[in-house]
């Protein structure tokens, strides 16, 4: 047990996963908002979201560079902070959101399942045109028999695609590296 409390100790893990637990956390509560305010909280609606996820990333690697690193952030050390965070806040927010329209209000995923089927329906002329009928059948046949369990792989595949691009740019915007070593030193 020492031996796996030990493996957790290491700072590069420790704040990633604060800071992931702190984005699910956060994400679920924007969820919770648009649930409030009487929009259907899955979607379309909860791709801004992602900000959220970009914002706790940003501020892991800064808080990572200033308090741990001395100043200093490799590259290798930001992006695996920005993996880690996106992907623990995209579990931690798909579980809570997989319990909530699971145990607290199921008509949440069964409203998102109708607004889904409407939306192909609208733009089925131009999906049959570029896919043909039977794969628009397969397609909107899927959406109907569409699991509460799928929510958590699917916001964890949604914002590891997002995530590829932003996670590059904050590592190399905070990525800070002491050159001394390379320099030659003749006295």
């Amino acid at each position: 047990m020492k031996s796996i409390l030990a493996y957790f100790d290491k700072p590069l893990l420790k704040v990633s996963l604060v800071f992931g637990l702190v984005t699910g956390i956060l994400v679920f509560i924007f969820f919770l908002g648009l649930y409030m305010i009487g929009i259907v909280p899955l979607g379309n609606n909860k791709v801004m979201d992602f900000g959220i996820h970009i914002i706790m990333i940003a501020g892991a690697c800064w808080y990572f560079r200033k308090k741990v690193g001395n100043g200093f952030l490799h590259l290798w050390e930001a992006l695996t902070i920005g993996y880690v965070v996106n992907t623990i806040g995209a579990l931690i927010a798909g579980w809570l959101i997989y319990f909530f329209v699971t145990y607290v209000d199921p008509a949440v995923f069964t409203n998102y399942i109708a607004e889904m089927k409407s939306l192909m329906m609208e733009g089925k002329a131009e999906l049959v045109k570029n896919i043909g009928e039977a794969e628009f059948m397969k397609m909107y046949n899927g959406v109907g028999s569409m699991q509460t369990s799928e929510i958590i792989m699917d916001e964890v595949s949604k914002k590891t695609v997002m995530g590829i691009i932003p996670i590059l740019i904050i590592s190399l915007i905070f990525r800070k590296q002491d050159y001394g070593v390379f320099h030659n030193n003749k006295s």
